[in-house]
């Protein structure tokens, strides 16, 4: 055979498979439309909506063009239906083949971009599926060393829709939140401040000890950051304090860990602010998400704790005035030996345990390195 010959018989070939491929991909989208429209479905079938999310998750697994991902997902999340038998059929295909995607993908992909790529979109074909029989999947991810990974993880296990569904069986539901909760907890470290906020809004929907662990464990995570001066995305603070107040305002046994969190990290808030706008070294971004914590954590959290509506927070802030502000931080949370109306109220001791201090620790002074960095403008 001559080279022309062989390189014309070797175009062929693959244009045939090309072909081939491009017409087996509309059979089976075809045969998945005449399968959707059914009202009773055939042991036959059963064995195309198998074989349809056969194909979709391998094509997600194995794409190296992301930006083909979300058609995918979207090809995956068109051809659900409420009919019974395919539900019940689409439910457990789904888990034997997104189980096997992501065994797939952390055995075989070696590139460690494009596995934790991999995994991520798996979890948000997940969270879109809103199928209680996935959540397993997702625990498994919690702990992932990718930050991406750990979001998608967590916002899969404390989606609200997925536990309105969960919550039709308590005790199913109440082991497994402990299940997720331990997870959580031992990736509070580590993690960013989104997959920080999930988890302290996930925490803050049970009322256990388990839970309020928890949320002080990511309250003290925020807290050690701003004592480093490492913190970044403060607006997620709001969620932090708004669902420590909602555990304060509950009513029951009193929360003195809880209460202590909440005056603590509302401190280094204000602190950060007034330091980082005195020394004129705090970037515009984080001024503006602390200017909307400390104003929606006054109207939606410091009235319904000390039992009247509260307002100077707005004003001094409204005002540019760093030492009314201060002014107001001392009235409410204490300063030197002098408790503030928060910590009356609530009984707070800022000091470690068996030890009693009547204010909150004091922000550290700002780095230098990160003292004399320009202002992020953005």
């Amino acid at each position: 055979m001559s080279f022309k010959r062989a390189v014309f018989v070797l175009l062929v070939a693959g244009l045939v498979l090309a072909m081939f491929s491009v017409s087996r991909a509309v059979v089976d989208l075809r045969r998945i439309k005449e399968v959707h429209g059914k009202s009773v479905l055939t042991q036959q079938d059963m064995q195309v909506i198998d074989e349809f999310m056969q194909d979709a998750v391998e094509d997600l697994v194995r794409t190296t063009d992301f930006t083909q991902i979300s058609k995918i997902r979207a090809t995956i999340l068109t051809y659900q239906s409420p009919q019974a038998q395919y539900a019940q059929q689409y439910s457990e295909s789904a888990l034997t083949h997104i189980t096997a995607g992501l065994q797939e993908a952390r055995a075989d992909i070696r590139d460690e971009n494009t596995r934790f790529k991999v995994i991520a979109n798996l979890l948000i074909l997940i969270d879109s599926l809103k199928d209680p029989r996935l959540v397993n999947l997702a625990i498994g991810e919690i702990k992932h060393p990718n930050n991406a990974v750990r979001y998608w993880a967590v916002r899969v296990v404390s989606d609200s829709d997925l536990w309105g569904k969960l919550s039709q069986n308590q005790a199913a539901a109440s082991q497994l939140a402990g299940r997720i909760l331990a997870e959580c907890s031992q990736a509070v470290e580590g993690s960013s401040p989104e997959v920080l906020r999930l988890m302290a809004e996930f925490a803050g929907r049970f009322d256990t000890a388990q839970a309020e662990r928890l949320l002080a464990q990511v309250a003290d995570a925020r807290i050690a950051s701003y004592a480093d001066w490492s913190v970044t995305y403060e607006l997620m603070d709001g969620a932090v304090l708004g669902t420590l107040c909602e555990k304060l305002t509950a009513g029951g046994t009193a929360k003195p860990e809880l209460a202590k969190r909440f005056g603590q990290l509302l401190s280094f808030v204000m602190q950060r602010y007034i330091k980082g706008q005195g020394q004129g070294t705090l970037p515009n971004a984080s001024a503006n998400y602390l200017v909307s914590v400390m104003i929606d954590t006054e109207e939606k959290c410091l009235g319904r704790l000390l039992g009247t509506p509260q307002v100077n927070l707005r004003r001094a802030i409204e005002a540019g005035d760093l030492n009314a502000l201060q002014a107001e931080h001392d009235r409410l949370l204490g300063a030197g030996s002098q408790a503030g109306a928060l910590s009356s109220k609530l009984s707070i001791s800022y000091g470690p345990e068996g030890q009693s201090q009547a204010a909150p620790l004091a922000l550290p002074p700002q780095p230098q390195s990160s003292a004399s960095a320009p202002p992020n403008n953005m």
